[in-house]
Formats: structure tokens, C-alpha cells, sequence
């Protein structure tokens, strides 16, 4: 194999240096009548953009070199943001750490509510499907529900929280409805009556609890206390215009309600 000429090596190490220049910290021009100022602009405008990396060097250099500025706390939110927008497991830890500090440091700042609420979402965004562990799941809910708490009342981004929050609830809810009618179909019905009363009693909001109401009717049926099933077929035929499972809870309703009847006949 030839050695690369010394030419090519000079292009190689022309070629790494300007990389290095072009990933180094972000300073204003000298003379710069408002140099916190410019840093923030141009790390806003590199946000928006979705040049992450250049972003976080500019808001970098804001928070490190002029504690003072009035931007500085807006500068810390922009490199939570850039973090974020990257949407690496490893960034997402980041976000979550510049998040936090910003509330240690700015707990009654006018964007404390956005600092919570991207907090949230970092867990939020990190969220598995319902199979698979729900760690992240857990501490979305709770961000989110600490959000709400304390900025629920003032913050416009309270419909957008208490939407993510409800899917982050059936997301957890539905992990719970699995185990439950895996349970049934393994014919173990009192494990699953106990696994999705306990879905009811945690989270009566379910968004699909019509599938609830259906199995765990069915698991009182197949262990003999249709007075039992019953209130639950009712439930989901009071709650529910439209589901999948309503034309086999109306019939299960008049079957049991009859032969309830011919028993105290």
C-alpha cells in the first residue's frame, strides 16, 4: 500500500483543524456593543434551524461567560432544547440535567413552567411500547402531574400536558390491561379479575377501559358469579356509544339478568 503523499496529508490536517475551528466555542466579534445579546440571537437562530450542536455552543458561551446577562436563564433552556431536539437516549439525559438546574436555579423564573413541562417530556419522548419496561413511562407521568400541580391553573401549556399526560397514562394503563388478559387467556381468571380491577381502581380515565369492562365480566363469568360480571357489562354499555365489544355486552347483560330472574322466581 503507498504511503499518501505529503500534499494529501497537508489537505487531511487543513481539513481537521477547520472541523476543530468549526465545533469551537462561539464568541462574539470583538467590539460587540451587546455580546450576551448576539450569542442568544445566534443560538436561537441556530435552534430554530435544528443546528443543534451550533446552538448549544452559542447558548454555551452565553451561560458561561456572562452570568449576569438577562438571557442567561433563556440561553440554559435553548441548550436543554438542543438536546432534545437530538432525540439520543444519551442527549435526552442531558436535557434532563439542564432542566433540572435550571428549576434549582430559576424556581420562580416566567418560564419555570416550560422548564417542568420539557422536563416531562424528555421521559415523556423516551416512553416504550406498553410490553416493554415502563420506567420512563412512571417519571413522565410524574413531571407531567408535578407540571400540572403547580402551573396548571396559569400555564398555556396546560392542555398540551394534560394530553400528554393522558397518553402516558394509557400507555401505562395498557401494559396493565396486557397482563391482564394474558391471564385470561391463560385461564387464570382470578389473577386476571385482580390485575384489572386494580387498572380500574388506579386509573378510572382509561381511555380503552371498555376492554376492561368485557374481560373482566367474561372472568367472572367463566368462574360462575355472573352477578358479579353484570355491573361491569353495564358500565361499558352506559359509557361507551361505540366499541367493539358493546353487541356481545348487551346480549351478555339479558342472558344473565334472565336467568337471574328465574333464580329468585
Amino acid at each position: 500500500m503507498k504511503r499518501p503523499t505529503v500534499p494529501l496529508i497537508g489537505v487531511v490536517i487543513t481539513l481537521a483543524l477547520a472541523a476543530a475551528c468549526a465545533t469551537g466555542p462561539k464568541r462574539p466579534p470583538t467590539g460587540t456593543p451587546e455580546p450576551d445579546k448576539f450569542l442568544f440571537e445566534r443560538g436561537t437562530e441556530a435552534l430554530i434551524d435544528k443546528k443543534w450542536l451550533t446552538a448549544r455552543e452559542y447558548f454555551r458561551q452565553l451561560v458561561d461567560v456572562y452570568p449576569q446577562s438577562p438571557y442567561r436563564a433563556h440561553a440554559k433552556l435553548g441548550i436543554g432544547d438542543t438536546y432534545l431536539g437530538e432525540g439520543t437516549a444519551e442527549a435526552y439525559v442531558l436535557g434532563i440535567n439542564e432542566f433540572r438546574e435550571f428549576l434549582s436555579y430559576y424556581p420562580t423564573h416566567e418560564r419555570a413552567d416550560y422548564a417542568q413541562y420539557k422536563l416531562a417530556m424528555s421521559h415523556f419522548y423516551q416512553m416504550r411500547a406498553p410490553e416493554r419496561d415502563q420506567t420512563e413511562t412512571r417519571e413522565a407521568i410524574r413531571e407531567l402531574t408535578a407540571f400540572l400541580d403547580r402551573y396548571g391553573s396559569r400555564s398555556a401549556l396546560a392542555d398540551e400536558a394534560r394530553a400528554n399526560l393522558r397518553q402516558a397514562r394509557d400507555r401505562l394503563g395498557t401494559a396493565e390491561y396486557q397482563v391482564g388478559v394474558h391471564y385470561f387467556r391463560q385461564k387464570w381468571y382470578p389473577g386476571a379479575i385482580d390485575r384489572l380491577k386494580s387498572l380500574l381502581e388506579r386509573d378510572p380515565e382509561y381511555t380503552n377501559r371498555d376492554a376492561v369492562y368485557f374481560y373482566l365480566a367474561e372472568a367472572y363469568e367463566r368462574i360462575q358469579r355472573p352477578a358479579e360480571a353484570l355491573p361491569y357489562y353495564d358500565r361499558l354499555v352506559k359509557e361507551f356509544e361505540k366499541s367493539e365489544y358493546l353487541p356481545e355486552a348487551q346480549k351478555r347483560i339479558e342472558a344473565i339478568r334472565s336467568t337471574l330472574a328465574k333464580k329468585t322466581a
